[in-house]
């Protein structure tokens, strides 16, 4: 897994920024800051992530293929070029249809 930020100033084919591993979810860092941070990720057919919660809100799009983003149990079936907020606190599990990427940004920020 590279986890070093993509080059800066260099234009860049978004759906190219991370590619298939066979059996493997593979994350590329984009930009990573104290206040949040940007991920590119690939899922192999048949991977996904069980169910887990994150402090901070998450934007979460598909750049490739589609999966079933299920937060607190409500399915929610995501295509290429579609997007989602997962609010903190809230549990996540992504389910694939296929193999499929995604852009994940985190926003760090104090909660009420």
């Amino acid at each position: 897994m590279d986890n070093s930020e993509i080059e800066k100033a260099i234009p860049a084919i978004t759906v190219g920024i991370v590619e298939y591993v066979a059996n493997s979810v593979v994350k590329k860092t984009i930009l990573k800051k104290p206040t949040g941070n940007i991920n590119a990720y690939s899922f192999d057919n048949g991977e996904g992530w069980a169910e887990r919660t994150t402090p901070f809100d998450n934007y979460l799009q598909i750049i490739e293929g589609n999966a079933d983003i299920v937060i607190n149990g409500v399915s929610h079936t995501l295509q290429m070029g579609e997007s989602i907020v997962i609010p903190a606190h809230e549990s996540i599990s992504i389910k694939p249809n296929d193999r499929f990427k995604m852009i994940v940004t985190v926003i760090k920020s104090a909660y009420e």
